[in-house]
């Protein structure tokens, strides 16, 4: 008499490797799908040095010029950090009160969408503006972390470069085609939310009184603001009808030049009319500023682009070095 041995039951491993040898080629197909899209995910992960833990934060910035820091914290400070109270989500508030300029920071909790906390911030502002001191307009700041300069450059001038009448170029000049050409044109770049500036000069035009001349005529400085408020600016008187078109009627008052401004009407004296030219000197200026950016121990133009909170800082830093190539060679056709 013989006994028959049980046999064992292939295992769920020895059926999928049977399974793996029987259907070869689609395993195969489907390792290389996986590679692929493991490629394709690895050159879109956001690759940074460190993690950004920044919490849900909004700035709120507010230029308060000739305040001291104690000015400052009591009649701009206090009540934006009053009006933002009790937010849905606010964890709390920080704030810095310096010379001319007040910030507070709102923290919110984890997890609270960012463009929601910014609508609440906003609506609270439109009724702190009423009890602001005048002139003082909140702002906040760019959608943006701690980690969010990504990307910075340098604006100079060669050892060759001319302007079209010969001459060299300014750290005044190169700043106004930083603000006026490189800057705008980055700001566009998909994921970027802010391009900040440092360094060269502001383009001014400076209406300086002279104050023998304002005594002269019984001026005021107020006297010289007016006119220039009142002497700036287009105005627009509807329209007249006629054969059936419309004849558009304006006039056309902004000052378009440094001569604009000299012909500037403030008072008449006898029937003779006091012009902005003979109380004041007109002329092209620069802004006052605190501090400057140097390479090499020359004065440059320092450019720093601010990444938007979430967005991959690998992709955006080289889109915005593509198109600060664009508008270099825009600068060098300038």
């Amino acid at each position: 008499m013989t006994i028959d041995q049980p046999t064992e039951r292939p295992g769920i491993l020895d059926r999928i490797i049977a399974g793996s040898i029987r259907l070869r080629w689609l395993v195969l197909a489907l390792v290389l799908a996986s590679a692929a899209l493991g490629v394709w995910s690895f050159q879109r992960l956001p690759i940074d040095a460190t993690p950004d833990i920044t919490n849900v934060q909004v700035q709120i910035n507010t230029e308060a010029a000739g305040f001291s820091p104690l000015e400052a914290e009591q009649r701009v400070t206090f009540p934006v950090e009053t009006a933002i109270a009790g937010l849905p989500g606010l964890q709390y508030t920080r704030s810095v009160s310096r010379y001319g300029l007040s910030q507070v920071t709102a923290v919110f909790a984890d997890g609270t969408d960012i463009y929601f906390a910014r609508q609440l911030v906003n609506e609270r502002l439109q009724t702190a503006r009423d009890q602001l001191p005048e002139g003082a307009t909140p702002e906040m700041g760019p959608i943006a972390t701690g980690l969010g300069e990504i990307f910075m450059y340098t604006l100079e001038a060669g050892p060759n470069a001319r302007k079209p009448d010969g001459t060299g170029y300014t750290p005044e000049d190169l700043r106004t085609l930083q603000d006026w050409v490189i800057r705008p044109q980055l700001r566009n770049t998909p994921g970027v939310t802010e391009v900040n500036s440092i360094g060269g000069f502001e383009r001014q035009y400076h209406v300086t009184p002279l104050p023998d001349r304002l005594s002269s005529y019984g001026l005021t400085m107020n006297d010289v603001v007016d006119a220039l408020d009142r002497n700036n600016a287009n105005v627009g008187a509807g329209y007249v009808e006629r054969y059936g078109e419309q004849y558009l009627i304006r006039v056309p008052g902004q000052a378009a030049g440094i001569d604009d401004l000299k012909s500037i009407i403030v008072t008449n004296r006898s029937g003779v009319p006091i012009r902005i030219a003979d109380i004041a000197d007109v002329g092209m200026g620069e802004e006052l500023r605190t501090g400057a950016a140097t390479e090499d121990g020359q004065e440059v133009v320092l450019g720093t682009v601010f990444m938007l909170a979430g967005e991959n800082s690998r992709i955006v830093a080289r889109a915005s070095a593509e198109r600060l190539e664009v508008a270099a060679r825009r600068c060098r056709r300038v």
